[in-house]
């Protein structure tokens, strides 16, 4: 008929790999789904994912996925929500459980290897830790006032990109007893940052 075209196999194959290559930027352009969470000291949501914690909700299944606003602490997260990045579905990390999350032994002022595990990796501005003050109470939701403000670690990047396994080798900040490690992954090229809570005990 007059206007009808007929596809060959040759011309319908090309046409397919026309339509797949025009795909392929608009895959690439989209948000990842996943990112990291820190394997030692191990965090909340890595305790949830090996099922050490129980009842943690959907966070067991994505440990990696606490992402939130950053610019912390004078942005980011409120105060309450630090654990979960302020978001709701995470919720059940900021629960302090009446201060019976597993504790992981370190000693105070002794040299200590951080480690992240990253799923996605992202442009980075820089990892920080941070390490609750002296007399805290574990038995509250975590919040600004509790930490001491400046990281006693910070490693920059200056927009490069990690690895996937990610180490961090500095000196412990001199505490006693019980306390939180917040560890902040600044993201470069997007407006968040990951945030992970570790249980510690310094003896």
């Amino acid at each position: 008929m007059p206007g009808t075209r007929t596809f060959t196999p040759r011309k319908t194959t090309l046409l397919l790999a026309a339509v797949a290559g025009l795909g392929l930027p608009l895959l690439s352009a989209a948000p990842a789904l996943a990112h990291g969470y820190t394997t030692s000291p191990p965090s909340r949501a890595l305790l949830c994912k090996q099922g050490v914690v129980r009842n943690c909700g959907p966070i067991q299944w994505e440990p990696q996925s606490t992402e939130g606003p950053k610019g912390f602490p004078s942005a980011g997260p409120a105060d309450g929500t630090l654990c979960a990045a302020g978001d709701s579905r995470w919720a059940p990390l900021d629960d302090p459980r009446g201060g019976a999350w597993p504790a992981r032994s370190l000693t105070s002022g002794a040299s200590f290897s951080f480690t992240w595990t990253l799923t996605a990796a992202h442009a980075t501005t820089s990892f920080r830790y941070f390490v609750t003050r002296d007399g805290w109470n574990p038995a509250q939701p975590l919040t600004r006032a509790q930490l001491d403000p400046t990281p006693f670690l910070q490693v920059d990047y200056g927009g490069r990109i990690p690895p996937y396994s990610v180490t961090h080798t500095g000196t412990l900040p001199v505490k006693h007893g019980r306390h939180m490690i917040l560890a902040v992954w600044t993201i470069a090229d997007t407006a968040n940052a990951f945030y992970q809570c570790s249980d510690v005990d310094f003896g």
